[in-house]
């Protein structure tokens, strides 16, 4: 029997049978994941960063210290983000171990150290999950979490509790686009994004993929995950509110004809940034992985330009080392 989405509603225009889709057109051209790999192989991409890969990762790397209890947030590498506010700790699709990927010996590797093992880190009350990829969901590191901080409370998008019932982690939450939970008296909503989902071959946008608000208050944290530009981005501004501090991506977009359905590049961070209404914001998925033909020390270089572009100031999309911390 073909599979079926349990949760279809032909109400909603990103639900289909089949699974999942986003709103805006298809840009990935038939074959073009043959030619993009074929094309990277010959022009010997990426190429390693200027400076060389050591000299890059002392240059970008602190240990993470979460010494006080102010309000802060940590950027521990590619779009894990920690942030600390009013009481409450919440921590970004956690990976924290040597591969993105289902095989210990193959797959993209980390070019720069974990800042922080599981054990080390604060009680965690609050872990979101963008999308199931690989660099964004690691089975290792989610059970390290939830076997230490049995009370932390995941956040998952419509789709994929399954996968967590299946690794027996409970306290498990699963939500559809602009729907909401509470948790200990502050409002996480899960809200669109452009990008896909899939951990095999076989299960292509079965689950969804999105970005979380949190709401404490008069504080609102929205972290991107994984996205393409779309002007529709700007509808979680105009519902939500004005966001106090954003996690945007600002790595893995090239090549452009290939990524731009599901990475935004430096530029289209920043125009997210203003569409959206970001006070703030932190440069994540960048720095760590080597997931498409970019060097691990353009994003930054980009997104310098973008801002000077834009007459912003370099302190309102801050480029944080990997485990660097922000006052909040």
């Amino acid at each position: 029997m073909p599979w079926t989405n349990p949760h279809y509603d032909a109400t909603l225009a990103h639900h289909t049978p089949e699974g999942f889709r986003n709103l805006e057109p298809e840009t990935r051209e038939p074959g073009g994941l043959k030619r993009w790999r074929r094309e990277r192989k010959e022009q010997g991409l990426p190429k390693p960063p200027d400076e060389g890969y050591e000299a890059f990762a002392r240059r970008w790397f602190q240990a993470a210290e979460f010494g006080g209890t102010d309000d802060s947030a940590w950027w521990l590498g590619h779009a894990t983000v920690l942030v600390r506010h009013g009481g409450l700790t919440v921590l970004t699709d956690p990976v924290l171990g040597h591969r993105a990927s289902p095989l210990s010996f193959a797959g993209p590797a980390r070019r720069t150290p974990t800042p922080v093992e599981v054990a080390a880190l604060p009680p965690i009350d609050v872990v979101v999950i963008s999308h199931n990829h690989y660099d964004h969901l690691d089975r290792a590191t989610v059970h390290a979490l939830a076997k230490r901080f049995p009370q932390a409370v995941f956040l998952v998008p419509l789709g994929l509790k399954r996968w967590f019932d299946k690794e027996r982690i409970a306290n498990v939450r699963e939500l559809d686009w602009w729907a909401s939970t509470e948790v200990r008296g502050s409002t996480f909503t899960f809200v669109p994004a452009r990008h896909w989902s899939a951990r095999t071959l076989w299960d292509r946008n079965r689950s969804l993929w999105g970005g979380w608000v949190m709401g404490q208050g008069d504080f609102r944290f929205w972290f991107a995950g994984d996205t393409g530009y779309s002007d529709k981005l700007a509808e979680i501004g105009r519902r939500l509110g004005r966001i106090d501090l954003a996690a945007i991506p600002i790595g893995a977009y090239a090549p452009r004809w290939f990524m731009r359905g599901q990475h935004v590049d430096p530029a289209q961070a920043v125009q997210l940034h203003r569409e959206v209404g970001c006070r703030r914001s932190i440069a994540i998925h960048w720095g760590v992985f080597e997931l498409a033909d970019d060097q691990l020390d353009e994003p930054p270089r980009l997104l310098g330009e973008a801002l000077a572009e834009a007459g912003m100031a370099a302190d309102d999309f801050a480029l944080l080392k990997i485990g660097g911390r922000l006052p909040l």
